[in-house]
């Protein structure tokens, strides 16, 4: 059984489209997305119609839950930008799309080959938490008693992986905004990041993808959108930048 998960294109179709052909070139069984589908990106419209073609299960991330409402305990600042953004980004949407948004999942349950599956965006517990290779104790508590084989989750745009109790946790990066953790700055890849994972005879194999697009694509995309701020958005691809 081949499982392609996918996370974070943040409404970056140019990178969703990119990993979805190697996807498919991969002959996978099952597509599993790990939230934040839509806000950021210039293509909002276009992102979700993409997944809703591919009929997969999908998981509810923060920034999919910040289009449907503001938080009122947001564990970082919401800024005006952020608010524009998403003003712009619902203003994209049909009525059908925020319905599609409404059915995403907070935790999707699946059994592949006899092997549990427990799929979430940030943990099992909140799309907020945060789980980095060099975190352990208190972040690992929402990981915990889950009675699973697989733990997969996004959220921090990192492709990683590791045990947890007796299951494999699996974080297969970010579709639409990668970017290298360790630069200072920060510098933004035009690369489509997602995991194929492998499960045969009890056991799992864990693969990262890293699929190259033009960044002139997702730059034009922005151009045309009329995205606030689009120029600064096209900017940061390929160049020394914070998402």
């Amino acid at each position: 059984m081949r499982l392609a998960l996918v996370s974070d294109q943040h409404g970056n179709d140019v990178a969703f489209r990119a990993a979805l052909e190697d996807v498919e070139r991969l002959d996978v069984e099952e597509i599993v997305c790990l939230g934040d589908v839509v806000q950021g990106g210039s293509e909002p419209a276009q992102t979700l119609d993409r997944l809703a073609a591919l009929g997969c299960e999908t998981v509810l991330g923060n920034a999919d839950a910040f289009l449907l409402e503001v938080p009122a305990d947001s564990p970082e600042p919401v800024t005006e930008r952020q608010l524009e953004v998403r003003d712009w980004t619902l203003s994209q949407l049909g009525a059908s799309q925020v319905e599609q948004i409404l059915s995403f999942k907070p935790v999707v349950h699946r059994e592949l080959k006899g092997a549990a599956l427990v799929l979430f965006h940030g943990s099992p517990r909140s799309y907020d938490d945060v789980l980095l290779p060099e975190l352990g104790g208190e972040a690992l508590e929402p990981f915990l008693g889950q009675e699973a084989a697989l733990l997969a989750g996004g959220h921090t745009h990192l492709q990683w992986t590791r045990r947890i109790d007796d299951a494999v946790y699996v974080n297969p990066g970010s579709v639409g905004i990668s970017y290298d953790r360790h630069a200072d700055p920060l510098v933004l890849r035009p690369s489509a990041e997602w995991a194929l994972v492998t499960v045969a005879d009890g056991a799992f194999a864990v693969e990262f993808r890293q699929v190259p697009y033009a960044v002139e694509d997702v730059q034009a995309a922005t151009r045309r959108s009329g995205r606030p701020y689009a120029d600064e958005w096209a900017a940061q691809w390929g160049t020394s930048s914070s998402p």
